[in-house]
């Protein structure tokens, strides 16, 4: 790799279309391959993607409003409530009114919501710590990097906030 560059001594600041489709066709493959361990532990349980998305901010969130929730994932509050009632319905999380707005529901694990967190968490975890080590610390934070900056203004607030709580 040259300084400063890439494939054949090119500046990051100049990506020919060849090159930024194969990122965007690397993010798409990459994408797949994060989502397939969950996607094969939810499809024994009937569910999907939406719902592996509902436990995993409600996880880094414990007691997060309906409406944060619904802010986060960028979903429409109707397709959130049918996700929020199967999860509630088996067990996995339980909802309660709030102490100050009785009008907000509070949203929290449960233990058997959490043990299915930490299965499908531990599965994309062991990935991205392969990929991780596979490319090395500089690649690292450049890919972080990235990420970010594909972010809009919202996500990356949301983003920064959820980071900075730990």
């Amino acid at each position: 790799m040259a300084e400063g560059g890439i494939e054949g001594g090119q500046t990051l600041l100049f990506l020919t279309d060849e090159q930024v489709r194969k990122g965007i066709e690397a993010m798409f493959f990459a994408y797949r391959g994060f989502t397939a361990d969950p996607d094969r532990i939810l499809a024994d349980m009937a569910y999907g993607r939406a719902h592996h998305r509902a436990i995993h901010f409600i996880h880094r969130n414990p007691g997060t409003t309906v409406n944060n929730l619904l802010a986060i994932l960028g979903v429409t509050k109707q397709s959130l409530n049918r996700v929020l009632r199967t999860l509630i319905a088996e067990g996995l999380v339980a909802s309660k009114v709030g102490r100050q707005d009785k009008r907000e529901r509070h949203l929290y694990l449960t233990e058997e919501g959490a043990a299915l967190e930490q299965r499908l968490s531990d599965a994309q975890r062991d990935r991205m710590r392969a990929a991780y080590r596979a490319a090395g610390p500089t690649a690292v934070a450049g890919f972080r990097q990235v990420l970010e900056a594909m972010m809009d203004d919202d996500m990356r607030r949301q983003f920064e906030a959820m980071r900075d709580r730990g």
